[in-house]
């Protein structure tokens, strides 16, 4: 991806899903006090205890790098060479030992794994802690340049033998992966469905806003039958602006198509990414349409997952801006209220006088939040326990990225054992993981966004790495036997 412009206050502190900011004084966002009290108790141990020390150590190493002037930019530079190069000796699945270093350190930081078993083991891992599921992805994708943009439009949609090449080394090894992926998710997980990584023939007609090629539709349906059979629901992931509307496009069309069937449970999602101005009005027309056509609509919340690369006039002109959008657009699809952030679609009311308008009804949703933002999951979770059992959204899921915000998600932790303990077993919070697979190849444009992510997120970073040293610094006390300090 490029570099993103000079700014001075950046809409989201990293080019990346699930973006924050360091976590925000919370006090007045905690919810009631049988809540606070909950939280509490959840709490009195270390949220961090609960993490291996190997992941610990790793984090620890991973946030260090990220967060010191000196030696993230040479390793940005390696990671770049790596992820982008064309000579075998730089390329992870053909030279064992680059392949043995980074499946140790960045790989195992960020990835679940390059065979079914090693996925199936980190998984477990991961619910063993304490986590409901995973997020789980299959790590091939494309991020355009703007030349290859220009090339693709000017070329057009690949004929002959070109698009039978396409065909065969681009939709049918993704189409692949992701069915594997489905197979490997369990139950209470989700699949992440990236349509870039699906080749030319998906970018143009993306790009233009056309329907799927014959070929790469059979395969969308084949992968959403075999999600229907499993009840494994699909996350469609957004992308570059270039290609994002006609993501909304195909996405709604599964939508209807498969998330009629159970009100209030999809087993199609998308994405909406708050740092971007339109975000709220097109969430709105597709409530609209969720709402004329009798099916859920899945919703995946993020901040921003293109900074670098989107224009910047499509996205809000300060942090501050896109924390406002996220956060009241999170509250009214968690309640299934409309609000000052989240209004009825202009068209979906426009025929109406004003003495005859009405609230619009608000219509079944299932809701994913995407975020590393320590405030944004605490007012979440705050506005989703004073709601009575029976208002509001039923599905509700909170997530970060695999080796990312351990700080946050081991909180969701404890706060969901909390939750158990409470309610006799009744799981109020849900906390996942967003985590990739495939060959340490594969993961490589995966693992240097990882890394651009935590170099924008420069404060978060170094939160991250001094929770982890606390952490350390606890578990060492404890062997030794030394009473921390009050």
């Amino acid at each position: 991806m490029q570099s993103s412009p000079q700014r001075p206050s950046p809409p989201s502190s990293a080019a990346e899903p699930f973006a924050s900011s360091p976590a925000d004084s919370t006090s007045s966002l905690i919810a009631p006090a049988a809540t606070e009290d909950a939280t509490t108790m959840a709490l009195k141990q270390t949220p961090l205890a609960v993490l291996p020390l190997a992941t610990v150590l790793r984090t620890l190493l991973t946030t260090t790098v990220s967060s010191s002037r000196v030696l993230l930019p040479p390793s940005l530079a390696a990671m770049g060479l790596l992820a982008h190069t064309a000579n075998p000796l730089l390329n992870p699945d053909r030279n064992p030992l680059l392949r043995a270093f980074l499946k140790q350190t960045f790989y195992a930081q960020f990835c679940a794994g390059e065979s079914a078993p090693e996925v199936r083991r980190t998984v477990a891992g991961l619910k063993q802690i304490g986590f409901t599921g995973v997020i789980l992805g299959y790590a091939k994708e494309v991020v355009l340049t703007t030349e290859q943009q220009q090339r693709l439009e000017r070329e057009g949609l690949p004929t002959g033998a070109d698009a039978e090449d396409c065909v065969r080394n681009e939709v049918v090894p993704w189409a692949a992966g992701t069915m594997e992926t489905v197979r490997l998710a369990g139950p209470g997980d989700f699949v992440a469905l990236k349509f870039s990584g699906a080749g030319r023939q998906a970018l143009y007609a993306l790009k233009n806003r056309l329907p799927p090629p014959k070929e790469l539709r059979a395969a969308i349906d084949a992968i959403c039958n075999l999600a229907k059979e499993r009840d494994v629901p699909l996350l469609f992931d957004a992308e570059q602006d270039a290609i994002q509307r006609g993501i909304d496009d195909w996405t709604m069309e599964y939508q209807r198509k498969y998330n009629a069937d159970t009100p209030g449970h999809a087993l199609v999602y998308g994405t909406y990414q708050a740092y971007l101005k339109s975000t709220p009005a097109t969430l709105a027309r597709h409530l609209a349409e969720a709402r004329e056509n009798g099916f859920t609509l899945g919703v995946k919340l993020v901040r921003g997952a293109y900074l670098g690369s989107d224009p910047r006039d499509i996205i809000h002109d300060t942090k501050e801006a896109t924390d406002l959008c996220y956060d009241g657009v999170a509250e009214a699809l968690i309640r299934r209220e409309w609000n000052a952030v989240l209004t009825p679609s202009s068209s979906s009311s426009s025929s109406s006088s004003a003495a005859e308008k009405k609230p619009e009804a608000f219509p079944l949703v299932s809701l994913v939040l995407g975020s590393h933002n320590q405030a944004s999951v605490r007012r979440a979770r705050a506005v989703r326990d004073v709601l009575p059992a029976h208002e509001g959204t039923r599905e509700l899921a909170i997530a970060q990225l695999q080796g990312m915000a351990d700080e946050v998600s081991c909180e969701l932790v404890a706060v969901k054992k909390g939750d158990l303990v409470r309610d006799g077993g009744l799981e109020k919070t849900r906390a996942y993981k967003y985590i990739v697979w495939g060959s340490t190849g594969e993961c490589m444009k995966y693992l240097l966004r990882r890394a651009r992510e935590n170099r924008d997120a420069v404060q978060r970073t170094r939160d991250g790495r001094d929770a982890m040293f606390g952490e350390v610094l606890r578990r060492v006390r404890r062997a030794f036997g030394i009473r921390a300090r009050a």
